[in-house]
Formats: structure tokens, sequence, C-alpha cells
């Protein structure tokens, strides 16, 4: 029935002069088309295709066949592959370029999750034969073809081991590497001319590179060619680099595109993300931290520069939560501050926004990120950044860590770095300004201070507390009073005013509401019956914060706990009176 409605219409179409075909008949002949096809009378189908006297029929009328010829050859049925291949064949050599660029385009973008890389696969050839048919007025469809493509192969799993990309089990590098083949036609041809009409596809190319780097790039762990030296990933990051530089555009420019904000494309607004800040940042990670084309890469650039330009990209970066972003971020800082000699950055540095924003992102990497690698990694970075500014940069980071990181484990591990400055000063044989004397007092205020003064929770801000003491005790010991070098000696009456007093206060406040804690529970416990201490489980109120419910035993514990800790700030503070003690002693 089908084939026969196919036969009549066009018999009656030939008759047709100027190709005014109707509504109608565009509609007969797609529909009989399509069941034929399905109905498995393919043979018949191209027989009537390949008629010379059908020609006019075929050139206005056939790309409507896509839809069901490539869903036969998804599905690879023996019997119809020959003839449907055949078929498609045909009209891609007679339809409509820009016809059959919209119906194959279709078929991309209808592809179904499980068959996105099949369909992708199966169309390149013909998307770009359809495309090369265009001649020199083919920029926009180039793009458009680009666009939906790699929207498409954007949509499948990224592998995450070595075996996922060596298997190919998400068939993402097969489909990457044929895009690379389907887009180097295009490429070449951008290469070998100037004419506007170039300048045009270079543009959509630039698209799809910056496209590329964002989708499926940044998603991508590229391994070591050590761990794998076949990596289909890695080449296409290395070609989509290549593309770049083969149309004409300057990687230390591309970089230095957010410090510099010049950039101009003809035709292509910025805000219409021709450089997307991810794509930009995805690819100073393949510079700096994959070494992809940093051959081609000029040494003219300093580290110091180089480090400018990247410190917007590691802080999109160190925003994100995702762990494959986060640790993208902590690399490029890294392999960032290597290249740079330490004690140099200068302090004007610190006023760029990036230079404060990065450091609170790493806080945050220390402390709320649930992935341990990356907090040890956050705090082997913060480390390595504090090495590399100069010594006035070093007392405003100092400065401003502990304004700003509100996180008592950060500021005893700031604290700690003060003190080894300070001993580094105090071992130079002139001295150092920012961290002797007039420079060192404002810093040691922010130091020796207890933030709800003798109320502060000293529980929670162990680390600092700690680190505290530890400061001054070093610097009553280490730095002589007759020398008074720091002028800690100068500053002591006041040190013992605002910080000793409260947080002798506050040890003596702490300690006698945990003993009342520890007393209340044990004579809890003696009422019951051993049995009935395990089994029973309580909550426990401590400084106005109900504790997680637990077993008498625990609460011990927990309270046998705090009042050590207590014993043990105590004991520091004690030996830092001792020695105020002595050396007041005429």
């Amino acid at each position: 029935m089908a084939l026969e409605q196919l036969s009549d219409v066009v018999q009656r179409c030939q008759a047709i002069q100027d190709d005014n075909y109707t509504t109608e008949d565009y509609s007969v002949f797609q529909i009989a088309g399509r069941t034929c096809i399905e109905d498995g009378e393919s043979a018949q189908v191209l027989s009537i295709v390949v008629d010379e006297e059908n020609k006019n029929i075929v050139r206005c009328m056939g790309w409507n066949l896509l839809g069901p010829l490539v869903q036969i050859l998804l599905k690879k049925e023996e019997n119809n592959l020959p003839h449907c291949l055949a078929i498609l064949t045909h009209l891609l050599e007679v339809c409509s370029p820009k016809e059959l660029l919209v119906g194959l385009l279709e078929q991309v973008e209808e592809a179904h999750p499980d068959s996105i890389a099949e369909t992708v696969i199966l169309l390149l050839q013909p998307v770009q034969k359809v495309l090369l048919r265009l001649g020199g007025r083919k920029a926009s469809s180039v793009g458009m073809a680009l666009s939906t493509l790699l929207g498409q192969v954007a949509r499948l799993p990224v592998p995450q081991t070595k075996e996922q990309e060596e298997d190919d089990v998400f068939s993402l590098c097969r489909c990457c590497s044929a895009l690379l083949v389907f887009v180097r036609p295009f490429v070449e041809e951008a290469k070998q001319s100037r004419t506007p009409k170039e300048d045009e596809l270079r543009t959509e190319l630039l698209k799809f590179s910056m496209k590329s780097l964002c989708e499926p790039l940044l998603e991508v762990q590229l391994k070591d060619p050590e761990t794998l030296a076949e990596s289909p990933l890695r080449n296409f990051a290395t070609e989509i680099v290549g593309i770049l530089s083969d149309i004409g555009e300057s990687l230390p420019d591309l970089l230095s595109h957010s410090l510099l904000r010049r950039r101009e494309v003809p035709g292509f607004l910025e805000e219409e993300v021709c450089y997307p800040k991810e794509s930009l940042a995805s690819l100073a990670y393949l510079l700096f931290v994959q070494h992809i084309a940093m051959d081609t890469f000029p040494t003219v650039f300093s580290s110091v520069f180089v480090l400018q330009c990247n410190m917007e990209y590691i802080n999109l970066f160190l925003s994100r939560t995702e762990e494959s972003r986060l640790q993208k971020g902590l690399d490029l800082y890294e392999k960032s501050l290597v290249r740079v000699e330490d004690n140099s950055l200068p302090v004007q540095l610190m006023e760029l926004k990036s230079f404060f924003s990065v450091p609170q992102n790493l806080v945050k990497v220390m402390t709320l990120c649930p992935i341990q690698h990356l907090r040890i990694k956050g705090l082997k970075v913060l480390q390595l950044s504090i090495d590399k500014f100069d010594t006035e940069a070093k007392y405003k980071f100092f400065q401003c860590m502990l304004k700003t990181s509100h996180h008592a484990g950060v500021e005893g591990y700031i604290i700690k770095n003060i003190k080894n400055q300070i001993d580094f000063a105090l071992n130079l044989d002139n001295g150092n300004e920012w961290f002797m004397g007039a420079h060192l007092f404002p810093l040691l205020r922010q130091v020796l201070c207890l933030p709800q003064g003798p109320e502060t929770d000293l529980l929670q801000n162990l680390d600092r507390v700690m680190e505290s003491l530890n400061l001054l005790r070093y610097l009553l010991i280490r730095d002589k009073a007759w020398k008074n070098q720091t002028g800690i000696w100068t500053e002591l009456y006041k040190i013992e005013d605002y910080y000793m007093k409260p947080l002798r206060t506050g040890l003596n406040m702490s300690k006698a509401h945990y003993e009342a804690e520890l007393q209340n529970t044990k004579g809890n416990s003696k009422k019951t019956n051993l049995k009935a201490i395990k089994e029973s489980v309580c909550s426990l109120t401590v400084g106005n914060e109900k504790m997680p419910n637990m077993t008498p035993e625990m609460q011990l514990q927990v309270l046998h706990s705090a009042l050590h800790t207590f014993d043990m700030m105590e004991s520091v503070l004690a030996r830092i009176e001792e020695i105020i003690e002595v050396k007041e002693k005429p």
C-alpha cells in the first residue's frame, strides 16, 4: 500500500514543471517513503530514488527520508543496510545541502540518550560532506553543526579511570577522535586564507574550541602519559589547543585575556561568550599542569605575570565544590607558584581582587571539603603561597587571614607561620622591620586576642589559643629583656591586661563549668545500675550548646578530655607567668 502511494506521488510529480509541488505531495512522499523503509522495502525505494526521471523530485523532497534511514542504519538490519546506505549516499549528492544539514542535525539532536555516540559517529561524515558542498558561504552552517555535535558529545559520561578510558566504555573517546577528523578540513581552510569569509569561519572554530575546553575537557582528569601512553582524551586536548594556534589565536593573549581585557573579534561580541572564563581556565590547566603545547608558549613572560593571569582561573576552580574542579584549581595554583622565586611576590599584588579571593576559597577547601586528600593538598598549597610572598606581603597576608578565615585551625596555622617569620627576623644581623618592633605590635594584638573575652569557647578555639601561647612563650624566651629586639617587653604589661588575665579568667570559668558537669554526670551514674548505664542514652549541654546523644560513659570521656585540654592550656600559661616573674626580678 505505501509503495503504491510512493509510486503514485512520484509519477504524478514527474509531470509538474518548475518544482511547483504541493504541500500534499511533500506529505505523501514523506509518509509513504518512511513506511516503505520501515517495512523493509528499501530496495524498491532505492530504485525510485536513483531513477533519473525522479531527480528533481528527490532533490526537493528526498531529505525527508533521512529520519527512517538513520534509524535503520543505527539498527544495522542486514537485509536493509546496503540499500539504506545507498539511498543516503545518493541523497547527499543530489539534495539541497542546506535542507540536508537541517535534517541531519535534527537526527543528531533527537538521538536517544542510549544511542548518542552511535548517532554522532554515523552522521559525522555525511554532515561534513554536506558542509563541504556549501562552498565559501558555510561559516554559520559549520558553527551550527559543531555546536549541535559537540552539545550531544558533551552529554556522554566522562571516563574516571585508566581502564574506562582504555576500554572507552562510554564511547566519549571515539566521538572526540571522530570530531577531530570532522573539523580538520575547516581548520585547514581557515589557515590558508585571510578573507572576511575565512574570518567568520575562524570565529566559528574559535567558538568550537572554547566550548570543547569547557565540555568535555573541563570535566576530564587527564591521565599521566607514563600511566596511559595512548590517551584519546589527551590527544583531543592537544589538538584543540593546536586548533587555537592554527586559527591565529595567541596562547599568551588568551591567558592574559582576563587580566588585560582588550581582545576584540569582528562580528562577535565578548558578552556572547567568545572567551568564557571556564574555557580559559581549562586552557591554563592544560598548559601549566598537563604541559600540553607548553613548548609553544613564549618563555619571555615572567613567572609572576603568569601567576597573575592564572589567579582568576584558580579562583574560579576553587569556588566550586566538584572534586575535579577543586583538584584542577589546587594543581594549577601549585604549578603557578612553583615557577615563582621564594620571597619575591610584592605586597602590591595583595591589592588585586583575586589575591584576596583565592586564599578565602582555599580556606573553604581546607575546612569544608569532605575529601581528605584535597584538604591536605590545600594546606600544602597555602604554605607554598606564603613562602612566595616577600616580607611585607607576608605581614599583610597574615593580617588578612587572621581577620577573615574565622576558623581556629587556620588561625593557628597562620600564627605558627608568624612565629617562624619572627624567628627568621631575629636570626638576621640587621633584623626585619615588619616582624620586629613597632610593626609587630598590631599583628600581635590580632594574634593575642580572645574573640569573646573570658567567655570565649576555649575548646573551639584550641588551635588558635595554643599557638598564641606558644608564640608568646617563644618571644619571652628568645628575645632577652635587655635586648628587647621585638619590643615584646615594652608591650608586655598591655598583653597581660588584654590577653593573659582574660584567658586566666576564661580557663577558671571553663574548668569550673566542666568539673560541675563531671560531678553531675558521676552522680547520675551512681543512681543507676551498671547495665542501665551501658544501655541508657542521654544528652549533655555544655556552653548553652546541646551535644549529640551519648551514653553516660561517653559523656565522662568527653568531660575528662575537655578538662585535660584546659590543664594543657593552663600549664603553658603558667610557664609564661613564671618567665615574666623571673625576668622582672631585680
